[in-house]
């Protein structure tokens, strides 16, 4: 079977970057620019980083700011809407995982409108035509949405969220640039960064994966492991060094698939408006603990990946308990609660939760097979 690999056109990284918007949107001879973004990136001035550029270069644009964390099909239908009446030829995508996911929507929809319902567009949807060019700009450590294919919607009237998978909506340009990451409060950085670590630990034991992607993701879960905290607390050299392992993991995933961590934390996130970075970070060591038997000998380079002392030592028992204790401090470390009861849920809603987590796109790529049952367990075990 060939193994594929799909990454986006042209990336840009480190300090100023987002001064690279005006050459690209020159070059790619485009003219009129929506910028999707976020009340709060609004608010506090972090989408002016980019608006004033474009302002001072004399490019058009009109300014869409009515993206919602865990974004809805009606959010991506509004956005359509709008870029149609602004006549937009390029979508400036800035924010996390929700502005650039709401942006591959809208940009796929306006190139491929027999897509418009949203719904049709789960999975991996047969559209014929790239997307209207897409210019993603980062502004948190984690989602990786800028490089990926991958982007998920939520579909409020049945509350469920659920993923597309297209190599036609991925961003011709990714701006990572610390500067944009530099406002984010320790509760986001934790939770985006947290569901970096999970993108590269699922991508790395998921069945799909094989060398090229391996060597993403143990690098990914280095750094990862290395920058966190700091950049938690702050430090804008842990910022940077995040934004670069986050973009790393975000390479692997896109091409082999996610796990069982994804799967439930969909529906977790769809049905109680949980973040989804937290909803990923408080499942990961449960249903690692889950997969241990399907794993080989990979938790023992995740804990080397670490830092881990002396895995060459350990028989298979202590080096899957080493890799599952270095991922809990970690988690601990950042402040992820460690029950469900915390964020709300309700033990009466685990078997919906579960029948939801079964039919997530992400499930078939779990390394180890998983009845509706089982998941309802790895739910309880941290209820």
């Amino acid at each position: 079977m060939a193994n594929r690999i799909i990454l986006n056109e042209t990336s840009y990284f480190g300090e100023d970057a987002i001064k690279e918007i005006v050459n690209e949107i020159r070059n790619r001879g485009l003219k009129k620019v929506m910028v999707a973004t976020d009340p709060d990136l609004i608010k506090f001035k972090v989408a002016a980083h980019v608006t004033d550029l474009l302002d001072a270069a004399g490019i058009s644009y009109a300014v869409y700011d009515h993206i919602k964390a865990n974004p809805t099909i009606e959010n991506v239908q509004e956005g359509v809407k709008f870029c149609k009446e602004q006549a937009a030829d390029v979508v400036v995508a800035i924010g996390g995982g929700s502005a650039i996911d709401t942006s591959k929507a809208i940009a796929i929809i306006m190139t491929n409108p027999e897509f418009a319902d949203v719904r049709s567009l789960e999975g991996a949807a047969p559209t014929k035509h790239k997307a209207l060019p897409i210019i993603a700009v980062s502004t948190t450590s984690g989602t990786a949405a800028e490089v990926t294919i991958n982007y998920v919607i939520t579909d409020k009237e049945k509350n469920r969220k659920f993923v597309c998978c297209d190599p036609h909506d991925i961003p011709v340009v990714a701006i990572v640039d610390p500067q944009m990451s530099a406002s984010m409060p320790k509760g986001l950085c934790a939770a985006t960064g947290m569901d970096a670590l999970v993108h590269a630990i699922e991508g790395y034991i998921t069945k799909g994966a094989w060398e090229l992607t391996d060597m993403m993701h143990l690098k990914a879960i280095e750094i990862i492991s290395k920058w966190l905290r700091k950049s938690v607390e702050g430090d804008m050299k842990a910022r940077e060094e995040m934004a670069i392992g986050q973009y790393i993991a975000g390479m692997g995933f896109s091409n082999v698939g996610l796990g069982m961590d994804h799967s439930m934390a969909h529906p977790l996130s769809a049905f109680y408006d949980i973040p989804h970075g937290v909803a990923c970070a408080i499942l990961l060591v449960p249903v690692l603990k889950f997969n241990a038997p399907a794993t080989g000998e990979r938790y023992r380079e995740v804990a080397r990946a670490m830092g881990v002392a002396e895995v060459d030592a350990m028989d298979e028992a202590a080096y899957r308990a080493a890799c599952i204790d270095a991922i809990q401090k970690l988690a601990d470390d950042v402040h992820i609660p460690r029950r469900l009861s915390e964020l709300g849920v309700k033990e009466k809603d685990i078997d919906f939760l579960a029948a939801s987590a079964m039919v997530d796109a992400c499930m078939p790529g779990n390394p180890r097979d998983a009845t509706k049952e089982q998941v309802i367990e790895v739910y309880k075990s941290i209820y």
